[in-house]
């Protein structure tokens, strides 16, 4: 079928953008023409055109360009690409309508020089917020990316959810507080008897409790505040749960004050995080690839992990007990495992994003040679009685 093509110049024309644009998109390998002619031209067609649409809309949402570049690499569907682009323009839009409605409750109360200035405050916050839509998508994105490769390629059939809810004495429980609950997976597919029963999910993420909210509905108490300051009195829940919380909060010492502190005396808290091997070959595997690549800038498992967890646990709860999961990967296909590498908080985006489909293959030659690429999770649980 013939494609219909352009030359640089009727390319940028047709997209509103100047040469120079397209010729750094190119430069830097976003956006790269279909065709290259014997004499040098570049040929951009129709499917380059909606890659720069997608580009461009991101864009304008707020994503810089090493964000953009495993998006818009990504193998992605036209119906896909647009849902995706869609939810975040409506995100946008409903800030944007909260922000306008704000300045318009202030305006009609300001009267001669009289101001609420608490209002002003809650203004400025609002306005501030803006970038929590695309850090919401991405923190959300990375998270379904993550638990997805796991979902598909662990060994251990029960799945890390269903173990984790197993573990949970609730017998023992009539309210119960979950700390940076995520995505609520926890809660998804694993049925509790809520008669009499009062559970609380939390994150410090409101796109991620609004998320919570919709997809577990009233049956659930979602908040939004940090596991540093517990907005609840002493001794009030029989557990609380925090499933790889700990690395991540600044003041893990006062985030356990805080645990032990609402805790009551016949409390538990469950508490989960990964060991030093968790993942390893993945990290081996982009070190081959480019020793510059940093997945992370912090080791979580040397903030809390299974090695040191007693340890830092101990001082706050009496007894203490340490429960690992047994389990590993075996991935056959360089995707998942691309995307759970690109998900990381670290420089691979920089580094892989204009080299992503030398990566592919990269990837593709170690599945080739051994099968598949067997991958370490290090994951337990630690028990502690209060």
């Amino acid at each position: 079928m013939y494609k219909k093509c352009y030359k640089t110049g009727e390319f940028a024309k047709l997209a509103n953008v100047t040469e120079r644009t397209i010729r750094y998109y190119d430069k830097i390998g976003l956006l790269k023409p279909s065709f290259v002619l014997h004499n040098g031209y570049r040929q951009y067609t129709d499917s380059d055109l909606l890659k720069l649409q997608k580009i461009l809309s991101l864009k304008h949402l707020g994503f810089s360009i090493d964000e953009i570049f495993p998006i818009v690499l990504e193998d992605q569907n036209l119906r896909e690409s647009f849902k995706m682009q869609i939810d975040l323009i409506e995100s946008r839009i409903k800030h944007m309508v909260a922000l306008k409605d704000s300045m318009e409750s202030i305006l009609s109360t300001i009267e001669d020089n009289d101001i609420d200035w608490n209002k002003i405050i809650s203004l400025i916050k609002m306005s501030s917020d803006d970038s929590n839509i695309v850090e919401h998508y991405k923190s959300a994105k990375n998270l379904n990316v993550r638990i997805s490769l796991h979902d598909k390629y662990s060994q251990n059939k029960q799945g890390w959810f269903p173990w984790l809810f197993e573990q949970i004495d609730f017998s023992r429980i009539n309210r119960l507080l979950e700390v940076g609950c995520g995505n609520g997976k926890l809660w998804k597919n694993n049925k509790i008897n809520l008669r009499n029963r009062e559970i609380f999910l939390s994150d410090s993420s409101q796109g991620m409790v609004d998320e919570v909210r919709k997809t577990l509905g009233n049956d659930f108490n979602c908040m939004t505040f940090d596991c540093e300051k517990i907005p609840f009195k002493d001794n009030y829940f029989d557990a609380v749960i925090a499933n790889h919380v700990l690395f991540y909060v600044y003041d893990i010492n006062k985030a356990l004050e805080e645990v032990g502190r609402v805790l009551n005396p016949e409390g538990v808290f469950y508490c989960s995080t990964y060991g030093s091997n968790h993942m390893k070959e993945i990290n081996d595997i982009v070190q081959k690839f480019d020793s510059r690549i940093i997945l992370s800038q912090t080791k979580l498992y040397d903030v809390f992990g299974l090695e040191n967890g007693q340890d830092i646990l101990k001082p706050y709860f009496k007894n203490v007990e340490l429960k690992r999961y047994e389990d590993c990967l075996v991935v056959n296909k360089s995707k998942p495992i691309i995307d759970y590498i690109m998900s990381c908080h670290g420089n691979q985006n920089e580094i892989i994003g204009p080299k992503l489909k030398e990566f592919r293959e990269f990837v593709d030659s170690i599945i080739q040679g051994k099968g598949n690429i067997k991958i370490t999770k290090d994951a337990g649980l630690f028990i502690c009685e209060k």
